[in-house]
C-alpha cells in the first residue's frame, strides 16, 4: 500500500493541492493589472491587425472591385452568411458571355469570423478589417451590401 492511498496520505495530498492553488492566487495578486477604460480611450486603443471584425469589399477610385462572381466565398462559408446574385453579360466585341456581380450581401450577425471566405477568394476581393464597433439594436442592420 502506497502512502498516498492511506488516510494521512490523502490529507497530505489535499493540503499540497490547496497550497499550490493558493500560491497561484498569491502570485496573480501581485502581477500588474491591465484594464482598458473603454470607450474613454478610443483614440489610443490598440487593436491588433489580426483582429477580424468586419468583412469589406475594397473598391478603387472608380468604384470597381476585384470580385469575379465565382461564388467560392459563398461555398466556403459554413454559416451561409454570404449571398451572391450574378447576371450574365455578353461582350459586344468578342461575343462571349461572362458572369458579373450584381449584389453581394453579407450577414454580420451570423458570421463566425473564420476567414474561410477570404482565404478561398482567388482575386483577394474581400478582406476583414478590425473595426469592431458593430453593435446595433436591430438585426436587420447587420445585413450589408458590400458592392456599390
Amino acid at each position: 500500500m502506497k502512502f498516498k492511498d492511506t488516510y494521512f496520505g490523502g490529507i497530505f495530498g489535499a493540503i499540497s493541492s490547496l497550497l499550490t492553488g493558493m500560491g497561484v492566487t498569491l502570485r496573480e495578486f501581485f502581477t500588474r493589472k491591465v484594464t482598458e477604460q473603454y470607450p474613454e480611450n478610443r483614440k489610443e486603443l490598440h487593436i491588433s491587425e489580426r483582429h477580424r471584425a468586419l468583412l469589406v469589399m475594397p473598391h478603387d477610385e472608380n468604384g470597381n472591385n476585384k470580385c469575379i462572381a465565382c461564388g467560392l466565398c459563398r461555398q466556403a462559408c459554413p454559416n451561409g452568411t454570404i449571398s451572391i446574385t450574378t447576371r450574365t453579360v455578353t461582350d459586344e466585341e468578342t461575343g462571349k458571355s461572362k458572369k458579373v456581380l450584381d449584389t453581394y450581401m453579407y450577414d454580420l450577425g451570423a458570421c463566425m469570423f473564420c476567414q474561410l471566405c477570404v482565404n478561398s477568394c482567388p482575386k483577394g476581393a474581400i478582406e476583414f478589417t478590425n473595426e469592431f464597433e458593430n453593435a446595433v439594436f436591430d438585426r436587420k442592420k447587420l445585413i450589408m451590401k458590400l458592392n456599390r
